[in-house]
């Protein structure tokens, strides 16, 4: 396999490849490290299956990566879409340097200024015109109800966090582009700081505070206590640097109802992957696993709901 995928990139990309390795990690995408013409690469290759009945098509993620790239968004440089890559889709893009592993990263000494980073990154993809990306769909509360019923299985701690979004659903904003996943775990990080934006297959258009406080959802702090932010830092500076770039003006209140509702998605989203496993469709211990993570994230709804209460 290495062999032929070597043999297609050189005459896709026109000069000498090295053998291909592929990279751990990727639950819904194969990763594969190259390096061509003096240049560390990466190529993102469709899996098997889809992780999830929204995600992009590697075409359409990399015309999100190419729009990121343009509106100086910190991301890998895209080099080339293939459409088939031995059966599958495929693209090549710059491979960054740093570390990417969630519950690495909340242990590195990263620079206090990570969140306000996270934050500067965040209002620039939110500025993306809408019109560069045209394939984009709006994505709204309603959706995670409908993923919530095709589960078909009664969840009290979900339905309550539903039934609570539904009723206290702050004013609407103009949706905007969003990446869809931004947290710890989807940015490369060094000692540094912050070196690029990853994974953008759940790009859409939505609420940007639904963006912005995805980050918050307690599973994305690696076991972290007392740091809401991802596990590396504090809310208070990386929102109020993000209301200075964007005049979004959000408040506290608006950015705890979007973690709540950060929360149920997850949530839903455990369901969702276990029964692929527990289904057949893709067995795997990684996915059974989300399943028990998935009584975590209720638990975690059922704190939030108190609190609000």
């Amino acid at each position: 396999m290495i062999a032929w995928m070597r043999d297609a990139l050189q005459a896709e990309l026109g000069t000498a490849v090295s053998e291909p390795i592929l990279l751990a990690g990727g639950a819904s995408k194969e990763a594969w490290s190259v390096d061509a013409g003096g240049e560390k690469l990466l190529v993102r290759r469709a899996a098997v299956g889809v992780i999830h009945k929204h995600t992009l098509s590697l075409a359409h993620e990399f015309a999100v990566l190419e729009a990121a790239y343009e509106a100086g968004v910190k991301v890998p440089r895209p080099i080339r879409y293939i459409a088939d890559l031995d059966g599958r889709e495929a693209f090549v893009m710059e491979r960054l340097a740093g570390e990417t592993i969630g519950r690495r990263i909340v242990r590195m000494d990263v620079p206090e200024r990570l969140p306000l980073e996270m934050a500067e990154q965040l209002a620039k993809i939110h500025a993306i015109p809408r019109g560069r990306l045209p394939f984009l769909e709006e994505a709204r509360i309603e959706r995670m109800i409908e993923e919530f019923d095709e589960v078909g299985e009664p969840r009290p701690a979900i339905e309550l966090g539903l039934w609570w979004l539904r009723e206290h659903r702050p004013p609407p904003r103009e949706p905007v582009v969003v990446h869809g996943d931004y947290r710890i775990g989807n940015l490369v990080v060094d000692p540094r700081g912050l070196v690029g934006v990853l994974d953008w297959e759940f790009a859409h258009l939505d609420d940007p505070v639904r963006d912005l406080a995805f980050a918050l959802v307690r599973a994305w702090r690696f076991g972290v206590p007392g740091r809401r932010l991802g596990g590396i830092g504090d809310v208070k500076p990386y929102l109020e640097r993000y209301n200075e770039l964007t005049g979004f003006d959000v408040r506290h209140g608006e950015l705890d109802y979007w973690e709540l509702a950060g929360n149920v998605g997850w949530a839903i989203g455990c369901l969702t992957q276990m029964q692929r496993h527990l289904s057949g469709l893709d067995r795997s211990v990684e996915l059974a696993t989300l399943g028990r993570l998935g009584a975590e994230v209720e638990y975690e709804i059922c704190h939030l709901l108190e609190r609000a209460a």
